[in-house]
């Protein structure tokens, strides 16, 4: 515009006659569309005040035509306000203050209505009490969050074009737009030849043209239509606060683990059978709380045996030893766990080649083995030979129902392999990461262009999951387990967990390994378990007595029964029974 007054003064300066300006429509025409083009713009903030023309003009039809139906109006609208009340029916009202407000002001329309039916619409005091409820009713609307979100969105809609144009994405249109509780999400359509990785390229300027907080913008793609795609803005972060577990919800291996939510309230469901899994993050992120998550689920399953690897001496799986049937916490224990379960793994493939049957199907007589080990990378470091175990495993273990869960800070090649291990982990969980190239670590090479952006994720537990029904890039929050809950957790299930099947059993009892001889002091504990055993009765002694005559924990007890049970010293005769 004050390029175009500098014009226009120099052009009068230099041509002295008068400029008329003569419009192609008439002035009142012109005035209408005006007027018009207001109404609409702010058609939300008026809403209220279109709602009680409305009502005058209804009530005087009815009036002059059926002035007996005021009955009628007024059961109707007893019948509306208490749907709206109880069930927020229909415009899906889920909050209480929100209810509240619909009921009330559909009771108010309606004996309004009513009244004018039988009295007419300018009766007194009907207008005046229009008024004040047209005003009373007015002020909680024009607060409310999501009236004034929806007219947000209606500006971003209309300037959409322009901010397009400025960030690089001109020919693209927002289709529809809808607000939700946590902001608001849109469906655009890009113009032919841009794809959706565009616009992930784009999205901190997308931010920028929003004047959005950094972060708040997700984009996902159509996955019936590669030029679409939708894009969320959230005003509020729903994943703000810690979202606490809420149980065990599988009770068989082949059901689906919850491990949380994602930003839209549905859950994060995955499948374990037959599925090798890699959680991975830096520290503090919330490793240890998936791991517990996807471990309590496994602990109240009947079908599936569990054993630990944990090299920090079992700082991190300790509590679930109730439910471990090994915990291995050494570099020697850790080789040989492994070892037994491929010798399980070959004897499980020998026997189903023999019956010509192609997976292992599990139950709580025939369960399925997963092996959980914690920080792979110090397993790749301190027993190299385990290494060697754990690929096999990742390579014919899925359908033998032998399956690996590892857990890492930063999967490098040499930690994981050159990669073997890594390409067989079906199931990927990406927490928060320190590096922009460790998203391409631990998902897959080229995630972190596609839009898996794991290095700004700003709070623990928070993380991206690449799995079977998860392949675009959305967030989640894994559920809280507390300690206590661990512990309760533990001891609940700690009595219902199955014991692996005699085929397996048989192959580890044919993996003999040598035991130190025991000492001459009395006071040793290897002497004074075989003493224990050696001197047991016919039905043998149960763990916690074998705890006391020791004076170690349960899980060394338990290591070193089953080494003597590999080497043909000791035998289970009943479940938790033990003599030589």
């Amino acid at each position: 515009m004050r390029a175009y007054g500098r014009r226009h003064r120099r052009w009068s300066r230099r041509n002295p006659q008068p400029l008329l300006l003569v419009p192609d429509e008439p002035l009142t025409l012109v005035v209408v569309a005006a007027v018009g083009r207001a109404l609409f713009r702010y058609r939300s903030e008026l809403a209220p005040v279109f709602l009680a023309l409305v009502l005058v003009v209804v009530g005087s039809v009815l009036h002059h035509g059926r002035p007996g139906a005021w009955p009628v109006v007024a059961i109707v609208t007893v019948l509306a306000a208490a749907a709206v009340a109880v069930r927020g029916w229909p415009w899906g009202l889920t909050r209480a203050p929100e209810r509240i407000y619909a009921a009330t002001a559909t009771a108010v329309v309606g004996g309004w209505l009513a009244a004018a039916t039988a009295l007419g619409a300018t009766r007194s005091p009907l207008p005046t009490l229009l008024i004040l409820a047209t005003v009373a009713l007015g002020v909680p609307w024009w607060a409310h969050r999501r009236r004034r979100a929806r007219v947000r969105v209606d500006r971003v809609i209309n300037a959409w074009p322009n901010l397009a144009e400025m960030i690089g994405l001109a020919g693209s249109r927002i289709m529809s737009a809808a607000v939700d509780t946590w902001g608001w999400r849109a469906r655009i359509k890009l113009r032919p030849g841009q794809s959706v990785t565009d616009l992930v390229s784009r999205v901190p300027a997308i931010e920028s043209a929003l004047g959005t907080r950094p972060g708040a913008v997700r984009v996902e793609q159509d996955p019936a239509h590669a030029g679409r795609c939708t894009m969320r803005v959230l005003a509020v972060d729903p994943h703000a606060g810690a979202i606490p577990w809420p149980g065990p919800t599988a009770r068989s291996i082949a059901d689906p683990i919850e491990l949380g939510v994602f930003e839209d309230a549905t859950p994060v469901r995955v499948a374990m059978l037959r599925r090798h899994a890699l959680i991975g993050g830096t520290t503090d992120s919330g490793k240890s709380g998936v791991l517990n998550v996807i471990l309590g689920n496994l602990a109240a399953c009947t079908d599936v045996v569990l054993w630990g690897i944990d090299l920090k001496g079992g700082m991190e799986l300790r509590p679930w030893a109730p439910c471990l049937a090994r915990l291995a916490t050494t570099p020697d224990e850790a080789t040989d766990l492994l070892a037994d379960a491929v010798a399980i793994l070959d004897a499980r493939a020998q026997a189903s080649s023999h019956d010509n049957t192609r997976v292992w199907k599990p139950t709580p007589k025939a369960p399925a083995l997963v092996i959980v080990i914690d920080e792979y990378a110090e397993l790749a470091d301190t027993a190299p030979d385990a290494v060697g175990h754990a690929e096999s495993i990742a390579r014919r273990g899925r359908a033998l129902a032998v399956d690996l869960l590892a857990a890492t800070q930063r999967p490098t090649q040499r930690a994981m392999g050159g990669g073997a291990l890594r390409s067989q982990m079906s199931i990927r969980v990406c927490l928060r990461v320190r590096e922009r190239r460790d998203v391409d670590l631990i998902l897959d090479k080229g995630m972190l262009n596609d839009g898996w952006h794991a290095h700004t994720l700003d709070a623990p537990g928070k993380f991206y999951v690449l799995a079977d029904g998860h392949n675009q890039p959305r967030r989640a929050r894994a559920y809280l387990v507390t300690d206590d809950l661990v512990r309760q957790t533990s001891a609940r299930y700690a009595d219902q967990r199955p014991e692996l099947d005699p085929l397996s059993r048989a192959a580890i009892n044919q993996q003999p390994r040598p035991i130190e001889p025991p000492g001459p002091s009395v006071d040793d504990p290897e002497r004074a378990l075989l003493m224990a055993l050696d001197q047991a009765p016919t039905d043998g002694l149960s763990v916690p007595e074998l705890i006391d005559l020791t004076g170690m924990r349960r899980t060394w007890v338990y290591d070193r029964l089953q080494a003597h049970a590999a080497a043909g010293r000791a035998r289970q005769v009943a479940r938790g029974r033990w003599r030589a």
